[in-house]
């Protein structure tokens, strides 16, 4: 099945079949894990498309395949993690280039703008990115890059993805979407005018907690032979037995989404009708803000809830973290089983206090990522929790 027949198949069907094919050595239907650094040659430079493992690796290869079948993509370019792929994008800046991002987004990709990136003359400026207008004002003549997060890391708003690319396009802004709350099954950025797509695999693209990786996939040959150059020439690169288990885990990436969907809009719904709860953020909700925007935009609203309680202290929202036994206390998200996390103190502790605020982006805060568990089990572990 060729590339042009494997984009007319349904989502699920590529997830299984995209990049895949039968090894032509063994007929193995799963691809091997190809545990090798380097490659025979039958004279210099005449050799069966590897060289190199830093360069490629057969069961990369497969990967790069099906998760630019998945995004729709012509490209896919896989990374160690999905920070590394971030990096990977802003190597192509220079110095005196100017990012604009969003203000409500993963700590780490905080970090990596401002403080790995800053002190080497790339400026950035963080926004909130449901307003196009207050986009629109804060681009620069020097703004090289437009990163959006939708649904946003932790506060799931929902941004208009093709406004923001078609505003950047106008002024000649290369737009990149992280897509790794969403992930293909509920939205393709590319298809509404994104220049790239990143992924953290190790969330919900693996799904197994047990993976880390990251991913860029686009259409853009020129993009792609940037990003394969410092794939070459920087090394940050996924092992074949972490390539192996992405594989595994995208093959079940449809049917894991719909559960994940379904129990966070019950649990989404369970908190807001709780007098203990004060505010619930979820695209399902039709409280939300954003909920209209999701609903054209996505084709379902995602495993991610986060809420404040009414008590909004610390002492509270510690009381409730520590008394799960269902839901894990950890980092990270997207798994098959449910986790509970404190971004203030956790994943969005690299953010300075007063912007965490200032974003909304409250100390007590507690982000949920709702996995494939039974939702009843789930909503009386909470239940429990915040009597507590």
């Amino acid at each position: 099945m060729n590339a042009d027949e494997m984009k007319r198949m349904g989502l699920a069907t590529r997830a299984v079949h995209a990049g895949q094919q039968p090894d032509p050595s063994t007929g193995a239907v799963m691809t091997p894990i190809y545990q090798t650094s380097t490659y025979a040659q039958a004279a210099p430079g005449d050799h069966k498309g590897h060289e190199y493992g830093r360069v490629s690796n057969p069961t990369r290869t497969a990967l790069e395949g099906n998760l630019a079948g998945l995004e729709g993509g012509e490209h896919g370019i896989c990374f160690a993690s999905g920070v590394a792929a971030t990096d990977a994008i802003a190597r192509c800046l220079r110095p005196g280039d100017h990012i604009l991002a969003s203000n409500d987004l993963y700590g780490g990709t905080y970090r990596l703008f401002r403080q790995v990136f800053g002190p080497f003359g790339i400026t950035s400026d963080f926004v909130d990115m449901s307003d196009v207008e207050t986009v629109e004002a804060a681009l620069r003549p020097e703004t090289k890059l437009l990163w959006i997060e939708t649904p946003t890391n932790p506060l799931v708003r929902v941004v208009d993805i093709r406004a923001l690319t078609d505003l950047a396009r106008s002024r000649g802004i290369a737009s990149v979407v992280d897509n790794t709350f969403a992930t293909p099954v509920l939205q393709r950025p590319l298809e509404q005018g994104a220049d790239l797509v990143v992924h953290s695999t190790t969330k919900y693209l693996g799904g197994h907690s047990d993976v880390i990786g990251g991913v860029v996939c686009t259409d853009s040959d020129e993009w792609a032979g940037k990003l394969r150059f410092l794939v070459k020439s920087a090394g940050a690169v996924p092992g074949p037995m972490d390539c192996f288990l992405t594989l595994r885990g995208t093959k079940t990436l449809d049917v894991r989404m719909q559960r994940h969907c379904e129990n966070a809009q019950a649990i989404a719904e369970f908190l807001e009708a709780d007098a203990r709860v004060a505010h619930v953020y979820y695209p399902g909700l039709p409280s939300f803000a954003g909920h209209e925007l999701a609903k054209r935009q996505m084709d379902g609203f995602g495993g991610m809830v986060s809420f404040l309680l009414t008590d909004d202290s610390m002492p509270a929202a510690n009381r409730v973290l520590s008394s799960t036994q269902v839901f894990t206390l950890a980092e990270s998200l997207g798994g098959v089983e449910s986790l509970m996390n404190h971004p203030a103190t956790m994943t969005h502790a690299s953010i300075p206090a007063d912007e965490r605020r200032a974003a909304g982006l409250h100390d007590a805060l507690i982000r949920l990522s709702v996995g494939i568990e039974s939702k009843d089990d789930l909503i009386r572990d909470l239940d429990q929790a915040l009597s507590q």
